[in-house]
Parts: C-alpha cells; sequence; structure tokens
C-alpha cells in the first residue's frame, strides 16, 4: 500500500517551545474549569479557586516549568476511567454500548488548555488543520459539517447526477491512536525541540484505573490512545487522522468529518455508477483503527432518470447493502433528500417531550415551563434545521404544530387556541422563520470569513450587470 505522508507547499513555522505564561494567563485556565470535579483531585477545584491568589504564582510555575522542560509530572498522567452508557435505550450488559469517559486530575486539564491555547495558535496561521474536519474547531459544528454534505448532495441532483454517501464510523477510535506514529505526524507538522519532547513525555507512561459501582481496579499501562475527556485528545486525534483525506482523494471520493465520524460522497452520471472499494480499510489497519462495519451506512439517490435503482459495496469482505435512510450527526438522511423522515422523527420525540412535560405541569410555574420546553423541545426544532430551507412550507408543518403545541402548553391553554400572540408574547419565530435566520446567519459568517472556508466557499458576492451606486457596499 502506498504511505500517505503530509505535505506542505509552502515552507511552515516549527514550533520548537512553548511560550512563558504569566499569572493572569494561568488565572484564566483556572477559572476555565471552575466546574471541574475529579476523584483523582486532593483539593476540589472550587477550593482551589477560593485560594487562586496566594498559589497562583506555584500554579503557574508548575506550568512554566513543564512547558520549557518538556516534561509532563507523573501524577498528571493517571487517569479514572468511567463506562457511560451510549444512550439510555442500548442493553446496559453489552461492554460495546459504553464509552469510556476519563477523568483527569484539574491541574492536567489546566496544564493541557495551556498547551492546546498554543497549539491551536501554530495549526490554525499555518493552516495545518484538515479544511474537511469539523470536530473540536471554533466556528465549526456538526450543522455545518452535515450543511456542506447536503448542499453538494443537492447541488448533484439538480445537475441530473446521482450521488452515494457512505457514512464510517470507528470503533474505540481514540483508545487505537498509535503513539509511533502520531510522533512522526506531529514531527512532520513542524513540532520540533522541547515542545516535542512534552508531547513524548505526555503520551507515555500513562496508566489508568477503572471506576464501576464504587469500586476501582488496579492500575493499568496505557500504551495506545488519547483520553476521552482530556483537552487536548481530540485535536491530536484530528491531526492524527489528517493524512486520511489524501487516501479518500486518490479515489475521487469527496468526504467531510466530524471527529471520528467521516462521511464519503460521489457523484456521477446516472447510466455509469462508479463505486468502487477502496484503499481506506488497509488505511486504517496501518494507522492500527478499525472500522465498524455494523454502523457503516450507505445511502444511494439515485437520479429519476438512472436506471440503477439499487447499489452495495464491499469492505473487507462484508457487504454494505443501501438503505432509505440514515442518522448522520443526528439528522435522519433518506434518499430523496426531502427530509420526510427526519422531520418525522423529530415530531415524533418532541411530542413525548410535551406529554411529559404537561404531566408535570400543575407543579410548574409559566416561566418553569417555558424554560423546560425551550431547552427540551425548541433546541430539537432549532438542530440542524439549515438544510431544510429549501423544503416547502407543508413539508415543515409538522414542526410548526410541534411549536404551536408547545406555546399553548406554557400557558396552559386549550388546544385550538389562537397561537399567534403567544409566539409574540414569547418571543419564539416561526419555525419557517427560524430557519431562514438560522441559514441568514450562517450566510453572513462566511461573507465576513468568520465561518468555515468551505461554506465561505460557497458564497459568492453578488455583481451587478451594470454599475450602480450600491455596488460597493457589499
Amino acid at each position: 500500500m502506498q504511505t500517505v505522508t503530509l505535505h506542505h507547499t509552502e515552507p511552515i513555522d516549527t514550533l520548537p517551545s512553548f511560550k512563558i505564561l504569566e499569572d493572569a494567563d494561568v488565572l484564566q485556565l483556572v477559572m476555565h474549569y471552575r466546574a471541574t470535579i475529579c476523584p483523582l483531585d486532593p483539593i476540589p477545584s472550587a477550593v482551589l479557586q477560593s485560594i487562586s491568589a496566594e498559589l497562583l504564582p506555584h500554579l503557574s510555575s508548575i506550568i512554566n516549568t513543564s512547558q520549557t522542560c518538556g516534561h509532563v509530572p507523573a501524577a498528571y498522567k493517571t487517569t479514572r476511567v468511567t463506562p457511560l452508557l451510549k444512550k439510555p435505550s442500548l442493553d446496559p450488559s453489552d461492554v460495546r454500548n459504553y464509552r469510556p469517559v476519563s477523568l483527569l486530575p484539574f491541574l492536567s486539564k489546566t496544564l493541557e488548555q495551556a498547551v492546546l491555547n498554543q497549539l491551536s495558535v501554530f495549526l490554525h496561521q499555518n493552516n495545518l488543520l484538515d479544511p474537511h474536519q469539523s470536530g473540536f474547531r471554533s466556528s465549526h459544528s456538526t450543522e455545518t459539517a452535515l450543511l456542506v454534505v447536503t448542499e453538494a448532495l443537492a447541488t448533484a441532483r439538480a445537475s441530473s447526477l446521482s450521488s452515494v454517501l457512505i457514512l464510517l464510523d470507528l470503533s474505540a477510535a481514540f483508545n487505537m491512536v498509535n503513539h509511533k506514529l502520531l510522533i512522526p505526524t506531529l514531527t512532520e507538522i513542524g513540532i520540533s525541540g522541547t515542545a516535542l519532547s512534552w508531547f513524548v513525555s505526555y503520551l507515555t507512561d500513562r496508566s489508568y484505573q477503572v471506576s464501576w459501582k464504587g469500586s476501582v481496579s488496579a492500575p493499568h499501562p496505557l500504551s495506545t490512545g488519547v483520553p476521552q475527556g482530556s483537552v487536548l485528545g481530540p485535536l491530536l486525534f484530528s491531526i492524527y487522522t489528517k493524512s486520511l483525506g489524501s487516501v479518500i482523494k486518490s479515489h475521487g471520493f469527496s468526504y467531510h468529518s466530524y471527529a471520528d465520524d467521516t462521511q464519503l460522497f460521489l457523484s456521477f452520471p446516472p447510466s455509469t455508477p462508479q463505486v468502487k472499494e477502496s484503499e481506506i480499510s488497509e488505511w486504517m489497519a496501518t494507522h492500527h483503527l478499525k472500522l465498524n462495519l455494523d454502523k457503516t451506512e450507505l445511502l444511494f439517490m439515485p437520479y429519476k432518470t438512472s436506471p440503477l435503482h439499487d447499489l452495495s459495496i464491499t469492505i473487507d469482505g462484508t457487504m454494505v447493502a443501501a438503505s432509505h435512510s440514515a442518522r448522520n450527526l443526528g439528522v435522519v438522511l433518506d434518499d430523496q433528500l426531502d427530509f420526510k423522515e427526519h422531520i418525522r422523527a423529530t415530531a415524533r420525540s418532541c411530542r413525548f417531550l410535551l406529554y411529559n412535560t404537561r404531566r408535570i405541569g400543575p407543579y410548574l410555574t409559566t416561566y418553569s415551563t417555558q424554560i423546560l420546553v425551550q431547552t427540551m423541545v425548541t433546541s430539537q426544532l432549532d438542530y440542524c434545521n439549515s438544510p431544510l430551507a429549501s423544503l416547502p412550507a407543508c413539508a415543515i408543518l409538522p414542526l410548526q404544530l410541534i411549536q404551536n403545541a408547545a406555546a399553548r402548553l406554557v400557558f396552559n391553554l386549550p388546544k385550538f387556541s389562537h397561537v399567534t400572540p403567544l409566539l409574540r408574547s414569547l418571543h419564539w419565530l416561526p419555525v419557517a422563520a427560524r430557519i431562514r435566520f438560522k441559514v441568514l446567519t450562517l450566510a453572513y459568517t462566511a461573507a465576513n470569513r468568520t465561518g468555515p472556508a468551505y461554506l465561505q466557499d460557497l458564497i459568492q458576492n453578488y455583481v451587478p450587470a451594470r454599475p450602480l451606486r450600491c455596488s460597493t457596499a457589499g
């Protein structure tokens, strides 16, 4: 298999060492984790902050000494792992349904945050992050990641093309990061000297203990992976998997990732399907990662004149057949891109929440009910609603009915009460207006170069056919 390395068209700066932090910088880091609670901390964070003025010079000394010497104290590399059930509906007797969350010492997370701030600036200034990775990045979200993919699929359909969308899922991705491959990757992107020594010290000689039902296991060495729950772990994972993009592009696919969830999509003429097995599984094996084929899904979106109405691919000898719908980043996508399944699922979930809220309504004030509804119901109506902007009003009517029922519930009014004054009183925009507002907000951030680069590429400045007085107003 061809080895994929990171190449840069322009020379980049290096990060040989970290800068010395002032007491004010350390105080800001301490306040950032004011709610952190970990059984490994000898002093609770709340108590530590109450005496921070006396301890601040010592904390600054610990952090600056660690960064200048390229060494992480051994006490900061001990992790308490608590298994958490991924979903309440999953079988608690199956260990695969648990996510190992690491509880790290408060001062360890403070030190990691100091390094993260400087590493993020270095990566951003040198454009070293994968532009198609939306996880753990400022101004990026699951919504922007989903929007760019659905926009590409909708554009392909408008151009009379069929499309295929493959949703890859990795098994225990954060726990399988190979340190022997991660360290050379850090070197390739320009991290050297004391800074590189710090990362080597951070990754080596780590240990963990598992906490379950009040019992704690004996310490065990941790030779692979980045702590799931750490500050630096997500960014290190993004750096580790950056070369996957080169493998995907070499096979003609487009892609977008959010953390360890990768979306592959390809558009082609209806009469000439070109989907074939790629070297992605080989790249995964080389980097000690494993595809979870049980959760890997395939959506085939044929154009209306396509003679092919079904499709399947084979990965590692396992056939993945196309399905009519699949959940992607919390949104149900279907092969027609009309979001009927997503709207139906959202409305069903919201009705269940409204029903339970109404049952405890006699014990709530109007204001408490409003806060509860906005937290549990309105947030679901707003989540990733920008892809719904192209739908007709009749398609989003079920969501508007949910909002109407929520407004009546807040004021404890009967089913057929007039809802317009209620929405005005609550300062709630109707669902269609909320969707337009979200789209305009994303467009504004893209036009002003504060949003993700892939959304900026979708925005084009309007150029009038003839000179106008408003042509320079932007």
